[in-house]
């Protein structure tokens, strides 16, 4: 297992740097040079010369990735090119508002998915199972925004229920109020989210149902609900977790969107903000992190597939050996 920890750890940074790279090159191929954030209309040459030696703009690009390669190896995430200020305790204050906002529509979601997902596949022969199936589908192909602006336009306009963006000024100092922000953004990425993994679920409980193992404890005397508890919840979680990786990412990056929508002080509209001002240290910090944790979930999944499935232990000791 340390073995592939390790080798597992190396592929991690590896990609990390892979996806920096590709993030540099991409942000310098846009139109627009990133001075003329910091210049009024009608500047002078030299008033656009200096503002692209200030940030950098003017030294060849393998220089600037050189310079931008050291500083991430130092953890500096550096400073924005509009208000001077460091970007990396900027998002550590964004991430107040992303991560509880992601971490409670990916609760709610496994708490949707994974009853609905059974029952799907339970009754798949039924007009409910198939309703269930059908309606997962939909979800699917419906967009996160348009989700956000259909709630908005229910629970807040017509009823008047919840609030339809903002968050309060002081953060979780007041936790009700930061809770009540935050419901219907946490509903839209978790009815959005839910729909993918409802499908996993229901597929994996139908290979569940259909092993010869769970017939064999049938026919054994157990019920249904002990053989499904003692012998196939084991094998159903195994691909169900990767896919829970997958889906956690996926919240994440769907909290970045919805957070525009609802007007949420998190990293999207950090993102938003600068790509609207070609501020490349508040967009390359922003997507670092963003990648780094979609990397760190895709790395814990792996490693917990590996705990739960023996038949993966016994890969892995078969390395080692």
């Amino acid at each position: 297992m340390t073995a592939y920890l390790l080798r597992r750890t190396a592929l991690l940074v590896v990609s990390l740097l892979l996806a920096g790279m590709v993030l540099f090159l991409l942000l310098r191929l846009l139109p627009g040079d990133p001075a003329n954030s910091l210049l009024s209309v009608g500047a002078t040459p030299d008033q656009i010369a200096a503002a692209r030696h200030q940030i950098g703009s003017d030294r060849p690009l393998p220089e600037q990735f050189a310079s931008w390669l050291g500083q991430m190896a130092a953890l500096d995430l550096g400073a924005s090119f509009v208000s001077t200020l460091p970007v990396g305790p900027e998002i550590a204050s964004r991430l107040v508002v992303t991560v509880p906002l992601t971490l409670l529509a990916f609760l709610l979601a496994v708490v949707i998915a994974v009853p609905v997902g059974f029952l799907a596949a339970h009754r798949a022969g039924t007009w409910y199972g198939s309703l269930l199936s059908a309606l997962s589908q939909l979800g699917v192909a419906v967009p996160v925004f348009w989700v956000g602006m259909l709630l908005i336009t229910v629970f807040s306009l017509s009823l008047g229920l919840l609030p339809a963006g903002g968050f309060p000024q002081d953060d979780w100092a007041s936790p009700a109020d930061a809770l009540t922000s935050l419901t219907l953004p946490v509903v839209t990425v978790a009815l959005v989210m839910s729909a993918s993994l409802i499908r996993y679920v229901r597929s994996a409980t139908l290979d569940v149902l259909g092993a010869d193992y769970l017939r064999t404890a049938r026919a054994l005397g157990s019920s249904f609900t002990r053989a499904m508890w003692r012998h196939g919840l084991r094998n159903a979680v195994v691909p169900v977790v990767s896919i829970l990786g997958i889906e956690l990412a996926t919240t994440f990056l769907g909290a970045v969107v919805v957070e525009s929508v609802f007007a949420l002080p998190g990293l999207g509209s950090m993102l938003v903000k600068g790509f609207a001002q070609h501020d490349y240290p508040v967009i390359q910090g922003v997507l670092v992190v963003s990648t780094l944790g979609v990397l760190l979930i895709g790395f814990a999944a792996d490693v917990v597939q590996r705990l739960i499935d023996p038949r993966l232990r016994r890969s892995l000791a078969r390395e080692a050996g």
